[in-house]
């Protein structure tokens, strides 16, 4: 019937002004992108200034060295006196043991050079002349050892005669045995009777002796304790 279709909204031709508006539009948008990227990366890449304080720490203050005190002398070195020339002497024990002693491994081997008899007693052989002899305060010495014998304090009251014995006239003696220690006293548990005319007489010796005064043995001035044997006398006056 119509030979032309007609258009029921036709389309509007854009104009040459508004395509210009636009790519310009574009252009600086895209432009200040570049930009602000471009300042951002260059905050990031400026180094930051930090600020730093510096506070001075006071040194401990360190306690001053101690001051040099003078050291002490040194202690005098005494020599020990040369030991003298001469001769041991075996020593009998004052109890006889009733068994056999253990051999003590440890101690010095005894030299038989020290056993001649020559010389100074209480000395070695291999001593010097005009020594020291070798003091032992806590042996016993024989009478022929010492330098200086036990000898009877004065003031010292005999043994007390027994009462039955007297009446009946009855004398005798007792020989008996101790050690006087470097005090001047008995040791009455080395106290022995070796030869007694009556046990009355021995007791009375006994009770006597615990009392009695001496004069301590001596080697090299030392006093020393020393075996005695001693015979007391219990005798009546004759009228």
């Amino acid at each position: 019937m119509f030979d032309n279709l007609i258009e029921s909204k036709a389309r509007k031709q854009k104009a040459t002004g508004g395509i210009v508006f636009s790519a310009l539009l574009h252009a600086g948008l895209i432009t200040a992108a570049v930009y602000g990227t471009l300042q951002a990366k260059e905050q990031m890449e400026k180094p930051k200034a930090e600020k730093v304080e510096f506070v001075e720490m006071k040194k401990k203050e360190e306690p001053p060295p101690p001051k040099d005190e003078p050291k002490p002398p040194p202690p005098d070195v005494v020599a020990p006196p040369p030991i003298a020339k001469g001769f041991q002497v075996l020593t009998a024990p004052i109890k006889v043991p009733d068994v056999i002693p253990q051999i003590d491994l440890s101690k010095h081997v005894t030299d038989e050079a020290d056993f001649s008899g020559k010389g100074v007693a209480g000395g070695i052989a291999r001593g010097v002349v005009g020594g020291t002899p070798i003091v032992n305060q806590d042996q016993p010495y024989f009478e022929f050892q010492v330098e200086k014998q036990v000898a009877t304090a004065p003031g010292n009251s005999g043994p007390r005669y027994p009462d039955m014995l007297r009446s009946s006239n009855v004398e005798g003696e007792v020989l008996a045995t101790f050690v006087v220690d470097t005090t001047g006293r008995a040791e009455m548990s080395t106290f022995k009777v070796l030869k007694s005319s009556h046990d009355l007489f021995s007791n009375a010796v006994k009770a006597a002796l615990v009392n009695m005064k001496f004069y301590p043995a001596e080697i090299g001035g030392r006093r020393v304790k020393q075996l005695v044997q001693q015979t007391f006398q219990f005798s009546l006056s004759k009228q």
